[in-house]
């Protein structure tokens, strides 16, 4: 399942939840009659939606009041993978290159995708590497290939920065 949104909160006394956007194509997927699995009423159906700010306020069929949308509060709304569009060449699904390998222009295998960030600056590829985390901006200098289907990333990073960039965890144990 992918997630394409997070119910905040309820809005109102009559069922609708304002919800945070975790897709780029919003007005499709919150479309009236658009449908949403939720972990704690199934698959909902939209019944009426509108956007407010950066965020969206839905009403789903069937669910008219706020003791009826209490529940999904912090709820992630899900959709099937196959429900996801196909997208233009160069644009890819978050999820999709998580998993894939990392790699630079020689061959030089750094590790693999373990997540993704995404800010208001730019998406940043945060790579598994032996001495911890890796974070690799999804610059076009920077990532020189994408292939999602073959699961491989190949960079070509400026000097310095698969050194500069390792975040070490450090893992603390018996503090009193």
């Amino acid at each position: 399942m992918i997630t394409v949104g997070r119910v905040v909160r309820p809005h109102g006394l009559k069922g609708d939840v304002v919800v945070e956007s975790a897709t780029d194509f919003a007005e499709t997927r919150f479309r009236k009659g658009a449908r949403v699995t939720t972990s704690t009423n199934g698959v909902l159906t939209i019944a009426t939606s509108r956007p407010q700010g950066d965020r969206w306020v839905i009403r789903f069929t069937g669910l008219d009041s706020i003791k009826a949308v209490e529940t999904l509060r912090d709820v992630e709304l899900q959709i099937e993978p196959d429900a996801l569009g196909a997208l233009p060449a160069g644009q890819y699904y978050l999820h999709d290159l998580v998993g894939c390998t990392v790699q630079t222009a020689d061959g030089q295998v750094i590790g693999p995708v373990a997540i993704v960030y995404t800010g208001a600056a730019q998406t940043v590829l945060g790579i598994t590497g032996p001495a911890g985390e890796i974070l690799v901006p999804m610059a076009g200098d920077i990532c020189r290939e994408v292939d999602v289907a073959a699961r491989r990333i190949v960079i070509v990073p400026p000097e310095g920065l698969l050194d500069v960039n390792v975040v070490n965890v450090v893992k603390v144990e018996n503090v009193t």
